[in-house]
Protein backbone atom coordinates (compact mmCIF):
# COMPACT_ATOMS: atom_id res chain seq x y z
CA UNK A 1 0.00 0.00 0.00
CA UNK A 2 1.10 3.88 -0.88
CA UNK A 3 2.17 6.21 1.44
CA UNK A 4 -0.51 9.12 2.54
CA UNK A 5 2.03 11.35 0.55
CA UNK A 6 2.44 8.73 -2.65
CA UNK A 7 0.30 8.96 -5.57
CA UNK A 8 2.17 6.07 -7.67
CA UNK A 9 4.97 3.23 -5.63
CA UNK A 10 6.98 0.54 -7.46
CA UNK A 11 7.79 -2.27 -5.96
CA UNK A 12 10.48 -4.25 -6.81
CA UNK A 13 9.76 -4.06 -10.30
CA UNK A 14 11.28 -6.50 -12.75
CA UNK A 15 10.93 -6.68 -16.73
CA UNK A 16 12.82 -9.24 -18.44
CA UNK A 17 13.29 -10.36 -22.64
CA UNK A 18 14.15 -12.89 -23.32
CA UNK A 19 16.35 -13.19 -20.55
CA UNK A 20 18.11 -9.32 -20.29
CA UNK A 21 16.65 -7.63 -17.66
CA UNK A 22 15.76 -4.32 -18.63
CA UNK A 23 14.72 -3.43 -15.49
CA UNK A 24 16.24 -4.91 -12.59
CA UNK A 25 14.14 -4.88 -9.15
CA UNK A 26 13.71 -1.42 -9.19
CA UNK A 27 11.47 0.85 -6.47
CA UNK A 28 10.35 4.63 -5.81
CA UNK A 29 7.71 6.55 -5.48
CA UNK A 30 6.26 9.46 -6.82
CA UNK A 31 5.33 12.19 -4.06
CA UNK A 32 1.26 13.40 -4.98
CA UNK A 33 1.38 17.56 -6.37
CA UNK A 34 5.01 17.12 -7.22
CA UNK A 35 7.32 16.77 -10.68
CA UNK A 36 9.38 13.98 -10.34
CA UNK A 37 11.95 13.45 -13.59
CA UNK A 38 12.97 10.32 -14.45
CA UNK A 39 16.90 10.36 -16.16
CA UNK A 40 19.74 8.53 -16.87
CA UNK A 41 21.43 7.23 -19.85
CA UNK A 42 20.73 5.84 -23.39
CA UNK A 43 18.93 1.80 -22.04
CA UNK A 44 19.02 2.79 -18.80
CA UNK A 45 15.36 1.75 -18.36
CA UNK A 46 13.49 4.88 -18.53
CA UNK A 47 10.66 3.85 -21.52
CA UNK A 48 10.48 0.38 -20.57
CA UNK A 49 9.09 1.78 -16.61
CA UNK A 50 6.75 4.31 -18.85
CA UNK A 51 5.65 1.17 -20.20
CA UNK A 52 4.93 -0.34 -17.60
CA UNK A 53 3.80 2.29 -15.67
CA UNK A 54 1.02 2.94 -18.26
CA UNK A 55 0.13 -0.79 -18.68
CA UNK A 56 1.92 -1.35 -22.37
CA UNK A 57 3.49 -4.13 -20.79
CA UNK A 58 3.42 -6.23 -18.08
CA UNK A 59 6.10 -6.38 -15.10
CA UNK A 60 7.96 -10.18 -15.22
CA UNK A 61 8.07 -9.62 -11.51
CA UNK A 62 7.19 -6.85 -9.07
CA UNK A 63 3.98 -4.68 -7.90
CA UNK A 64 2.85 -0.64 -8.75
CA UNK A 65 0.39 1.01 -6.65
CA UNK A 66 -1.72 4.12 -7.29
CA UNK A 67 -3.31 5.93 -4.35
CA UNK A 68 -3.17 2.64 -2.54
CA UNK A 69 -4.38 0.20 -5.31
CA UNK A 70 -2.01 -2.45 -6.48
CA UNK A 71 -2.72 -1.82 -10.46
CA UNK A 72 -0.28 -3.77 -11.66
CA UNK A 73 -2.58 -6.38 -13.69
CA UNK A 74 -4.87 -3.76 -15.15
CA UNK A 75 -5.49 -2.89 -18.71
CA UNK A 76 -4.22 0.60 -20.16
CA UNK A 77 -7.58 1.64 -20.75
CA UNK A 78 -7.94 1.28 -17.25
CA UNK A 79 -5.24 3.14 -16.08
CA UNK A 80 -6.49 6.17 -18.42
CA UNK A 81 -9.63 5.98 -16.85
CA UNK A 82 -7.97 6.12 -13.25
CA UNK A 83 -6.07 9.54 -14.08
CA UNK A 84 -2.64 8.66 -15.73
CA UNK A 85 -2.37 9.99 -18.88
CA UNK A 86 0.90 9.37 -21.27
CA UNK A 87 1.48 12.66 -23.61
CA UNK A 88 4.06 13.45 -25.82
CA UNK A 89 5.24 9.93 -26.90
CA UNK A 90 3.71 10.36 -29.99
CA UNK A 91 1.86 13.09 -31.74
CA UNK A 92 -1.83 12.58 -30.05
CA UNK A 93 -2.93 15.97 -32.71
CA UNK A 94 -5.02 14.98 -35.59
CA UNK A 95 -3.19 17.52 -38.18
CA UNK A 96 -5.77 17.74 -40.56
CA UNK A 97 -8.06 19.39 -37.57
CA UNK A 98 -8.13 22.65 -36.40
CA UNK A 99 -6.68 23.16 -32.83
CA UNK A 100 -9.93 23.91 -31.51
CA UNK A 101 -11.79 20.37 -33.10
CA UNK A 102 -8.79 18.70 -31.80
CA UNK A 103 -9.36 19.87 -28.18
CA UNK A 104 -12.76 19.09 -28.62
CA UNK A 105 -12.38 15.85 -29.33
CA UNK A 106 -10.45 15.58 -26.40
CA UNK A 107 -13.01 16.71 -24.16
CA UNK A 108 -15.41 14.38 -25.69
CA UNK A 109 -14.11 11.22 -24.91
CA UNK A 110 -13.27 12.48 -21.39
CA UNK A 111 -17.08 12.95 -21.00
CA UNK A 112 -18.13 9.80 -23.07
CA UNK A 113 -15.26 7.42 -21.05
CA UNK A 114 -14.90 4.74 -22.89
CA UNK A 115 -15.40 5.84 -26.75
CA UNK A 116 -14.82 8.22 -29.06
CA UNK A 117 -18.08 9.74 -30.76
CA UNK A 118 -17.68 11.15 -34.23
CA UNK A 119 -21.06 10.95 -35.23
CA UNK A 120 -21.84 13.35 -32.76
CA UNK A 121 -23.95 16.99 -34.32
CA UNK A 122 -21.86 19.59 -34.83
CA UNK A 123 -24.53 21.51 -32.74
CA UNK A 124 -23.40 19.02 -29.62
CA UNK A 125 -19.84 19.30 -30.25
CA UNK A 126 -19.96 23.16 -30.05
CA UNK A 127 -21.51 23.24 -26.60
CA UNK A 128 -17.63 22.06 -25.83
CA UNK A 129 -16.49 25.68 -27.32
CA UNK A 130 -16.31 27.44 -23.66
CA UNK A 131 -13.97 24.60 -22.02
CA UNK A 132 -12.18 24.08 -25.26
CA UNK A 133 -11.20 27.85 -25.43
CA UNK A 134 -10.23 28.01 -22.29
CA UNK A 135 -7.77 24.66 -22.17
CA UNK A 136 -6.64 26.86 -25.75
CA UNK A 137 -5.50 30.12 -24.00
CA UNK A 138 -3.90 28.33 -20.69
CA UNK A 139 -1.38 26.77 -23.25
CA UNK A 140 -0.81 30.49 -24.83
CA UNK A 141 -2.37 29.38 -27.93
CA UNK A 142 -4.66 32.20 -28.17
CA UNK A 143 -5.86 33.14 -31.19
CA UNK A 144 -4.91 29.86 -32.73
CA UNK A 145 -8.21 27.96 -32.21
CA UNK A 146 -9.31 27.95 -35.96
CA UNK A 147 -5.37 27.47 -37.37
CA UNK A 148 -5.46 23.53 -38.66
CA UNK A 149 -2.82 21.92 -36.43
CA UNK A 150 -0.52 20.86 -39.96
CA UNK A 151 0.28 24.47 -39.97
CA UNK A 152 1.62 24.71 -36.38
CA UNK A 153 4.95 25.21 -35.55
CA UNK A 154 6.45 21.94 -33.85
CA UNK A 155 6.63 23.61 -30.40
CA UNK A 156 3.09 24.94 -31.00
CA UNK A 157 2.10 21.45 -31.89
CA UNK A 158 2.92 20.24 -28.27
CA UNK A 159 1.12 22.76 -26.74
CA UNK A 160 -1.65 21.22 -28.65
CA UNK A 161 -0.81 17.80 -27.36
CA UNK A 162 -0.57 19.30 -23.91
CA UNK A 163 -4.41 20.90 -24.20
CA UNK A 164 -5.50 17.59 -25.64
CA UNK A 165 -3.98 15.94 -22.41
CA UNK A 166 -5.56 18.19 -19.82
CA UNK A 167 -8.38 18.23 -20.86
CA UNK A 168 -8.52 14.52 -20.01
CA UNK A 169 -8.42 15.84 -16.04
CA UNK A 170 -5.53 13.80 -15.56
CA UNK A 171 -4.31 13.08 -11.87
CA UNK A 172 -0.82 12.21 -13.13
CA UNK A 173 0.54 13.08 -16.33
CA UNK A 174 3.56 10.82 -17.53
CA UNK A 175 5.69 12.99 -20.46
CA UNK A 176 7.95 11.16 -22.33
CA UNK A 177 10.85 13.38 -23.35
CA UNK A 178 8.57 17.21 -23.78
CA UNK A 179 11.58 18.78 -25.22
CA UNK A 180 13.51 16.59 -27.76
CA UNK A 181 14.15 18.05 -30.85
CA UNK A 182 12.99 21.57 -29.68
CA UNK A 183 14.73 24.94 -30.33
CA UNK A 184 15.59 27.09 -27.19
CA UNK A 185 11.96 29.45 -27.64
CA UNK A 186 9.86 26.43 -28.09
CA UNK A 187 11.91 24.72 -24.86
CA UNK A 188 11.42 28.19 -22.81
CA UNK A 189 7.40 27.94 -24.04
CA UNK A 190 7.17 24.31 -22.93
CA UNK A 191 8.91 24.16 -19.70
CA UNK A 192 6.04 27.17 -18.22
CA UNK A 193 3.56 24.76 -20.02
CA UNK A 194 4.74 21.56 -17.77
CA UNK A 195 4.98 24.48 -15.18
CA UNK A 196 0.98 25.55 -15.53
CA UNK A 197 -0.21 21.39 -16.00
CA UNK A 198 1.92 21.00 -12.58
CA UNK A 199 -0.67 23.69 -10.66
CA UNK A 200 -3.64 20.25 -11.32
CA UNK A 201 -1.59 17.24 -11.40
CA UNK A 202 1.70 14.89 -10.65
CA UNK A 203 4.11 14.86 -13.07
CA UNK A 204 6.55 12.47 -13.88
CA UNK A 205 8.02 12.93 -17.06
CA UNK A 206 11.56 11.36 -18.72
CA UNK A 207 13.62 14.01 -20.02
CA UNK A 208 17.52 14.45 -21.47
CA UNK A 209 17.63 18.26 -21.28
CA UNK A 210 19.29 18.65 -17.44
CA UNK A 211 18.28 22.11 -17.48
CA UNK A 212 14.77 21.51 -18.11
CA UNK A 213 15.54 18.98 -15.69
CA UNK A 214 17.53 21.58 -13.08
CA UNK A 215 14.56 24.19 -13.78
CA UNK A 216 11.43 22.10 -13.24
CA UNK A 217 12.42 18.95 -10.77
CA UNK A 218 11.14 18.43 -7.26
CA UNK A 219 12.54 15.19 -6.92
CA UNK A 220 14.74 13.16 -9.47
CA UNK A 221 15.31 9.43 -9.98
CA UNK A 222 18.53 8.74 -12.02
CA UNK A 223 18.52 5.15 -13.39
CA UNK A 224 21.59 3.25 -14.89
CA UNK A 225 21.28 -0.59 -16.65
CA UNK A 226 17.93 -0.83 -15.28
CA UNK A 227 18.26 0.13 -11.88
CA UNK A 228 17.50 2.88 -10.04
CA UNK A 229 21.60 4.73 -9.37
CA UNK A 230 20.22 7.44 -7.02
CA UNK A 231 17.67 10.06 -6.25
CA UNK A 232 17.44 13.24 -4.90
CA UNK A 233 17.40 17.41 -6.03
CA UNK A 234 19.58 18.49 -8.74
CA UNK A 235 21.58 20.37 -6.57
CA UNK A 236 22.82 16.57 -4.60
CA UNK A 237 22.81 14.65 -7.47
CA UNK A 238 25.10 17.00 -10.00
CA UNK A 239 27.90 16.60 -7.23
CA UNK A 240 26.79 12.79 -6.96
CA UNK A 241 30.33 10.73 -8.43
CA UNK A 242 27.75 7.73 -9.31
CA UNK A 243 25.94 10.00 -11.47
CA UNK A 244 28.91 12.12 -12.70
CA UNK A 245 30.31 9.07 -14.05
CA UNK A 246 27.24 7.30 -15.06
CA UNK A 247 24.79 10.20 -16.62
CA UNK A 248 26.64 13.84 -16.53
CA UNK A 249 30.11 12.41 -17.22
CA UNK A 250 29.00 10.63 -20.24
CA UNK A 251 28.31 13.76 -22.36
CA UNK A 252 24.54 13.73 -21.77
CA UNK A 253 24.73 17.45 -19.62
CA UNK A 254 23.11 20.56 -21.89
Amino acid sequence: MTTRDSIIEVHNLCKEFKGFSALDNISFSVTRGTIHALIGPNGAGKTTCFNLLTKFLNPTRGSIYYEGRNITHLQPADIACLGIVRSFQISAVFPQFTVMENVRIALQRKRRRHSYDFWRSSRHLQTLNHDALQLIDAVGLTGMANMPATELSYGHKRAVELATTLALEPKVMLLDEPTAGMGKKDIERTVALIRHAAESCTILMVEHNLSVVASLSDHIIVMARGKVLAEGNYGTLSKDARVIEAYIGAGHAE
